[in-house]
């Protein structure tokens, strides 16, 4: 007994400070599996650890008064914590009508809570949503149908513009709405037919997703995938991108004719699609969820292999654009693509001639918000970045927005991006947003 005693007591000198290092980040991203029911049992764990120390008599010796100390600590770090998270979310649901209708068209956000993402859509601080697998998990088609439109009311009383609403259904491993939306194959596996047979299935998946999409009131899709597939698995620790099952050929000419025919069969829904990850993640190792990714491929190698699917499926659709967190070493060694002008404004906008809408991969991922997110905010915009994306975790929204409420007051943000990225999102998914003035995109090396 008393040996286990001992090893009991070692224990809690080594969960404390394990416990008061989750209390103090207890609202990072990688510790929401703990939030609400999980937060309040490590509080009351570590209250009746300091109590269980005091009858035991722990106080009476120099290392117990230690010991039960430093389980004071996880209540207290908790609370100081939540604190300056309400204090944060204060600030943001405190900004004037004039900076909410100023900055928030260009944010979009997940949520779990209506109340809370009704009264941040009523404010004009978002100009979408994002749904996902947990706004379904447990309801049917119809309660979330009901959700959405219940949104889009609020946004049409409070005299705003209809939220862009998203969601994330690319076939295959990647369905978050499916079930009970239909499960669709993954366009890799399309490849190996012959090419009207890749059109014609590929414009059926997506005819498939936009009909079910557009009938839940989601109007947005976050696919295609049009990175090229990795030759072979990239990292066995990643297990998030897993770009080598979302992918859908290693050559180029594939994936424009499977992609084109998708988006066609989403656009002819009423849904728009996405294209996503520029300017691709095929060829990095590193998984984004979780660090910072270079791409060190030179530019006209990307443009001969990598780019082409991006170009042709823009020049023949209305599609967004999503830009990835990897670095384009040979463009901008300092930042990711999501936020380097010199890859957004320089390339997208004036090389190719884009004047579609780009977004950010989801800012919560941990190549962003592990470094400096309210530098890569404020960067993002001025780079022409037309919707901020905060999917995983919803409540970094508030710590997200903060930062461009900053940078508004501090005078960092570029107006004139601003309001250019205003009048893009406005035009919403036009046919013409898509395309320059001559109704082609300039295809034009970048040096």
């Amino acid at each position: 007994m008393q040996f286990l005693g001992r090893i009991g007591l070692i224990l809690l000198w080594l969960a404390a400070p394990l416990l008061a290092f989750a209390a103090a980040n207890k609202n990072d991203p990688y510790l929401l599996v703990m939030r609400g029911a999980g937060n309040i049992v490590l509080a009351v764990a570590s209250i009746a650890i300091v109590i269980l120390l005091l009858r035991k008599g722990r106080w009476r010796i120099i290392a117990g008064k230690l010991l039960v100390m430093l389980w004071c600590l996880p209540p207290v770090l908790m609370t100081a914590a939540h604190l300056k998270f309400e204090w944060r979310k204060h600030e943001v649901l405190g900004a004037s009508a004039a900076d909410a209708r100023h900055l928030g068209p260009h944010f979009m956000v997940g949520y779990s809570s209506f109340p809370e993402v009704a009264r941040l859509a009523k404010q004009g601080l978002i100009g979408g949503v994002y749904v996902t697998r947990h706004n379904i998990r447990g309801r049917t088609v119809a309660a979330l149908q009901a959700e959405i439109a219940a949104l889009q009311d609020i946004r049409r009383s409070a005299g705003l513009p209809p939220l862009i609403v998203a969601a994330d259904q690319e076939g295959g491993i990647v369905g978050h709405l499916a079930p009970p939306l239909t499960k669709v194959p993954a366009l890799a596996t399309l490849a190996g037919l012959a090419s009207d047979d890749q059109q014609a299935k590929a414009q059926e998946f997506g005819r498939i997703h936009g009909r079910e999409l557009a009938g839940l009131g989601v109007n947005l899709n976050l696919a295609p995938v049009l990175d090229l597939k990795p030759p072979a698995r990239r990292n066995r620790l990643d297990f998030h991108t897993l770009i080598g099952q979302r992918a859908i050929a290693t050559d180029p000419a594939v994936v424009s004719t499977i992609a084109g025919a998708y988006v066609r069969g989403l656009e002819e829904s009423g849904v728009g699609a996405t294209l996503k990850h520029f300017p691709g993640i095929g060829r990095v190792r590193t998984d984004t969820h979780h660090f910072s990714a270079n791409l060190d491929t030179p530019v006209k190698e990307l443009e001969a292999s990598d780019w082409l699917p991006f170009r042709e499926v823009l020049s023949h659709s209305r599609s967004a654009l999503m830009v990835g967190h990897v670095t384009l070493t040979a463009v901008d060694p300092d930042r990711a693509a999501s936020h380097s002008k010199r890859v957004v404004e320089g390339i997208l906008r004036q090389t190719w001639g884009y004047q579609g809408v780009v977004m950010t991969d989801d800012l919560v991922m941990g190549a962003i918000y592990q470094n400096d997110v309210c530098k890569a905010v404020v960067e993002a915009v001025n780079a022409g970045v037309d919707l901020l994306l905060v999917a995983y975790d919803g409540a970094q929204f508030y710590r997200v927005f903060a930062c461009a409420l900053d940078g508004a007051r501090q005078g960092k943000l570029d107006v004139m991006m601003l309001n250019a990225s205003a009048a893009r999102l406005a035009r919403g998914f036009s046919t013409e947003q898509a395309r320059t003035a001559s109704g082609v995109i300039r295809i034009v090396g970048t040096h």
